[in-house]
């Protein structure tokens, strides 16, 4: 495992808040709106939101990550945070979440995205968040 990061959700004010982290902590920010996901992954009035799909605050390594609720799904105070597992390899990653699933609930089963990385949420027995990611290999 290569780290363990907090991931906050927020409902459409990540922009804003990751802003205000960024000068607090005086790190680097990366933010994709939802106007920037590819091709057909999302609707024109999803994509014309001005949430945010993804952001990542680092200052030498990964600090929080964030981003907003699709958009019309409301947010839940208690369901504003998961914990992000970032794998150090496929066959971690594929152990931890069956481990971590058993007796959850699969929110998002481990599959490749857009991203270059294999991904996958879900929610363990105790109510916790987890989100586990493995940066795959660059092709090329």
């Amino acid at each position: 495992m290569n780290a363990t990061v907090a991931f906050l959700h927020f409902d459409g004010n990540c922009r804003e808040a990751m802003e205000f982290y960024r000068k607090c902590f005086e790190a680097e920010l990366f933010l994709l709106p939802f106007s920037e996901v590819p091709g057909d992954l999302l609707t024109e009035s999803q994509k014309a939101q001005n949430r945010i799909m993804h952001s990542t605050l680092t200052k030498a390594s990964t600090l929080l990550m964030a981003a907003d609720t699709m958009p019309g799904a409301p947010l839940r105070r208690g369901d504003d945070f998961s914990v992000l597992v970032q794998c150090g390899g496929l066959p971690e990653q594929e152990k931890l979440f069956a481990a971590l699933g058993e007796g959850g609930k699969v929110t998002m089963p481990l599959q490749d995205t857009f991203w270059g990385a294999r991904f996958g949420m879900l929610t363990d027995r105790f109510g916790i968040r987890w989100m586990l990611n493995f940066s795959l290999p660059k092709q090329g």
